[in-house]
């Protein structure tokens, strides 16, 4: 990367549109677009404009003309890279998006690498690297849940929390380090009471940044649902029902489906993936005995399972029915298990009395006539955990993050144990050092090449 150079690309998606976008970055950004525009009213140059302002006018390929452009002009420090930049809208033609490139790479632009104009807001200072990462978040967010969290990630709310406890933390270090310069006087210029109470600060902190982080990534990607149980109980009409669409095939012969089918919706503004799997039963097919392999591998990858039974073919004392599903809850102790009685509008209302009677928890539904899914859905929302998104509290998404904040824990608590077992400064010290890295990993202080390319390479080009 260069940060001489002045980079250019299409801000907007790729294709045909109403208007396209085209972003120019970097220091000759003005005097590039303003060789290639001519205002329409009277003759006015770029180089003279204020910063945020807008002109109209024609985009030039030398004598021709192109097309009618609307250009935006923000001067820095004050725009997105903290550089010149110029947006260029126009009309949303492949080939005029095409044209105005190629012109501008002509006049000296080049293109720009995947997640540049953000990797340079970076550089310049206009937003910390946790901040850099939730534009990314943002943009791929789906639902309410997930764009909530990166909005408040990218208004600095993890960052700015991180940053508090890092500068807390300096502060005792630097009277740690001051310690290391008069240890022949034994002298302790960090009072070892206060300093324990920041320690515990910290790690309050830490444990409940780190626990939000199994929030934060199921919503982020979606909250993984198995839906399992016999063959022909209705999972596939369960998963069209809750997807408004015929999205498995439905017959009435057993082991129809063989592999798991996979789809989204979003349920109160959160991500719920939704998996139909092969039904579980013993069988001598090849085929249906590798999807019921599958079965319990998604169970295993899911946070909550809808357990269905066909309420017209069970008692819920069944032996078989509780074997399976006691045999369910052993393998996975942990998962969010909700049992479903299906086809209750074909039980009489006294058997499906005494059945609700002896599982309080069941849940009757027709997955067919869609009685009672709304129930269903409405359980979806009370058991999956996202109590810390409602109360506005910071939510960890970012698998690195994440990783460094367990890092810095395991420093901190080391730290903790010095302060306990009056470890000498020098040796405390090494261990402050270390969790102050980890806290400069998350926010950026620390950073490398390495570390850039990889966040930014999975940036979409033009933003």
């Amino acid at each position: 990367m260069i940060l001489k150079d002045t980079i250019v690309a299409l801000a907007t998606a790729s294709g045909v549109g109403a208007i396209a976008v085209v972003r120019l970055s970097g220091p000759a950004a003005l005097t590039i677009a303003n060789d290639c525009f001519s205002s329409i009213k009277a003759h006015k140059s770029l180089l003279d404009q204020k910063s945020h302002t807008l002109h109209l006018g024609h985009f030039m390929a030398d004598k021709r003309v192109i097309d009618q452009v609307l250009i935006s002009v923000f001067k820095n420090p004050h725009s997105y890279t903290g550089e010149d930049t110029i947006e260029i809208s126009c009309h949303g033609s492949l080939y005029i998006q095409q044209e105005i490139i190629q012109v501008l790479l002509q006049k000296g632009a080049r293109m720009a690498d995947p997640g540049e104009f953000t990797l340079r807001a970076f550089i310049n200072g206009k937003l910390d690297l946790s901040q850099a990462e939730a534009v990314a978040d943002l943009i791929s967010s789906d639902s309410e849940a997930s764009h909530q969290i990166a909005m408040q990630q990218m208004r600095g709310g993890f960052s700015n929390e991180i940053q508090l406890l890092r500068d807390q933390l300096i502060n005792f270090a630097s009277l740690i380090e001051l310690e290391l310069d008069f240890a022949e006087e034994d002298v302790e210029f960090a009072d070892r009471t206060e300093f324990k109470k920041l320690v515990a600060r910290i790690q309050m902190v830490l444990k409940r940044l780190i626990d939000s982080f199994a929030v934060g990534n199921v919503i982020k990607n979606g909250i993984p649902v198995a839906i399992v149980g016999e063959p022909n109980v209705g999972k596939s009409t369960l998963l069209n029902s809750l997807l408004n669409e015929e999205r498995a095939i439905v017959s009435d012969i057993a082991g129809t489906t063989r592999d798991t089918i996979e789809d989204e919706m979003i349920i109160d503004g959160v991500s719920y993936r939704f998996i139909d799997t092969a039904g579980i039963r013993e069988t001598e097919d090849v085929v249906e005995s590798i999807g019921i392999q599958k079965t319990f591998e998604k169970i295993s990858q899911a946070q909550v399972v809808i357990y269905l039974v066909d309420l017209t073919k069970h008692s819920l004392q069944n032996t078989k029915y509780q074997t399976e599903l006691e045999s369910i809850k052993n393998k996975f102790p942990l998962k969010q298990l909700i049992v479903i009685g299906n086809k209750a509008d074909k039980v009489n209302k006294e058997t499906l009395q005494q059945l609700t009677n002896e599982i309080p928890e069941l849940i009757s539904i027709s997955a067919k006539s869609k009685e009672g899914v709304e129930h269903l859905t409405n359980e979806l929302t009370k058991r999956v955990n996202i109590g810390a998104l409602n109360n506005q509290d910071t939510i960890v998404t970012n698998s690195r993050h994440y990783d460094a904040l367990l890092k810095a824990l395991n420093e901190i608590n080391k730290v903790d144990e010095a302060i306990l077992n009056q470890v000498s400064s020098d040796l405390m010290a090494i261990d402050i050092r270390k969790t102050l890295y980890y806290f400069g990993l998350i926010t950026g202080e620390v950073t490398n090449d390495d570390l850039l390319g990889n966040i930014f390479a999975n940036f979409c080009i033009g933003k």
